[in-house]
């Protein structure tokens, strides 16, 4: 059974929480304490229905204030596939916290109010799916009870963002009218809206197809750890432990060592259960070769005809995610990519993005909270790396503050071809 992951996203009071909270209750995989809990304090609150929001909104600031603050991770499953949510919040303020969720999601739900239509935040978080590559985009409009089940409403808003989606890059881009307070079109088909003739969410959640958004062409094997048994049984074992993140594996493949250049052969691939034929993304393996190499964690196996750009110097599109201090040209900072760290020094800053209108201002001199920008860096090692378009595992990075070991900033490589 394959794993989806999904990352909600919208403005404040949109519904988000609230309808993972409807996902997971109409699918039975609440247990039963946690119900009577949520209906407890709903009772106290003096709401006269089950606020099931408070299945997700896990922090106690957040059910004080009913705002969803810090990533919110629940997993489920149907009987055809299982399922990692990150319910993201909806607050211009914790854009970095939408940003963390949706980088890992192989589809992104955007909420709108049928009420309240498309507004900044829709924008801008649609927008922030697309520069992190999620693949599959569904415009979820919500709370249709309180327009009484109207198509037209629904049809404003569907041609309204699919006018501004042209000016995006979306491969797939789906628009379903649901009630989650009510659960109309979540897992079953709504009564209350014959006009409509598609899918239930659930069901598209179910059904959508992702195996092929993986890089199954450009082999891309990180070493995390280099696996050598202090034992006389293996005293000749020496492994290579990673996760696949491109490509596919195989005994007696051809591989190359980066950055030293050699080659070799791939003996075995194993996992915990023994030694398989292939892997592929995103299996975790021990990789053995037939020469004896010195590799170490950092390096990556790649194909001898295919390889990553090897380089010092990056372009990249950055978020900021520091609110003590701004992003500036001259600065210097840890760089976390793949398994890979390095010092980086920021050479450039080419323009800060106005993510509502899309405008560059070349003019900018530094990125505050949340802003996100093109930026030129250069790193103390080379760095192993392919286009984020093309590989988000290889074309992602974080930069830390190596002062206070806080990380500050997300960024995708735009150019790893210079």
């Amino acid at each position: 059974m394959d794993i989806l992951r999904f990352a909600t996203a919208g403005s404040v009071d949109d519904g988000k929480s609230t309808l993972i909270g409807r996902l997971l209750y109409d699918t039975k995989t609440v247990f039963q304490d946690q119900i009577d809990a949520v209906e407890r304090v709903s009772r106290e609150r003096g709401e006269d229905h089950t606020n099931l929001a408070l299945l997700t909104d896990g922090l106690r600031a957040e059910r004080e204030q009913g705002i969803t603050i810090d990533v919110a991770y629940r997993y489920f499953a149907s009987p055809k596939r299982k399922f990692i949510i990150a319910d993201t919040p909806g607050h211009i303020q914790y854009t970095r916290n939408m940003v963390t969720g949706a980088s890992t999601a192989d589809l992104a739900l955007v909420l709108v109010d049928a009420r309240k239509g498309l507004v900044e935040q829709s924008r801008r978080h649609a927008f922030l799916a697309t520069l992190l590559q999620v693949p599959h985009i569904v415009l979820v409009v919500n709370k249709m009870d309180l327009v009484d089940w109207s198509q037209e409403v629904f049809e404003r808003l569907r041609e309204e963002f699919v006018g501004f989606a042209t000016k995006l890059r979306i491969p797939d881009l789906e628009v379903i009218p649901v009630s989650a307070l009510r659960g109309d079109n979540v897992v079953e088909r709504s009564e209350n809206m014959p006009w409509y003739t598609g899918a239930s969410l659930l069901h598209h959640l179910e059904n959508v197809h992702v195996a092929s958004d993986r890089n199954l062409i450009d082999v891309r094997f990180p070493v995390q750890y280099v696996i050598r048994p202090q034992s006389d049984e293996y005293h000749d074992y020496r492994g290579y432990a990673g996760q696949v993140v491109g490509g596919v594996l195989k005994k007696g493949d051809d591989v190359m060592v980066l950055p030293s250049g050699f080659t070799s052969r791939i003996a075995a691939v194993e996992t915990a259960d023994g030694e398989v034929d292939e892997a592929y993304p995103p299996m975790s393996v021990t990789v053995r070769l037939e020469d004896e190499i010195d590799i170490s964690r950092g390096d990556m196996l790649c194909r001898p005809h295919n390889m990553p750009t090897v380089t010092q110097d990056i372009d990249a599109m950055v978020c900021w995610m520091d609110e003590t201090a701004p992003f500036q040209v001259g600065r210097k900072y840890a760089l976390k990519h793949t398994t890979r760290t390095a010092r980086a020094v920021v050479r450039d800053l080419q323009y800060r993005l106005d993510v509502n209108t899309l405008h560059r201002d070349e003019d900018a001199t530094g990125l505050s909270l949340n802003e996100i920008g093109r930026v030129r860096l250069r790193t103390t090692v080379p760095l192993m790396c392919d286009d984020y378009g093309r590989n988000r595992n290889t074309g992602g990075f974080v930069l830390v503050d190596e002062g206070t070991n806080r990380t500050v900033a997300a960024g995708m490589i735009a150019d790893a071809n210079r």
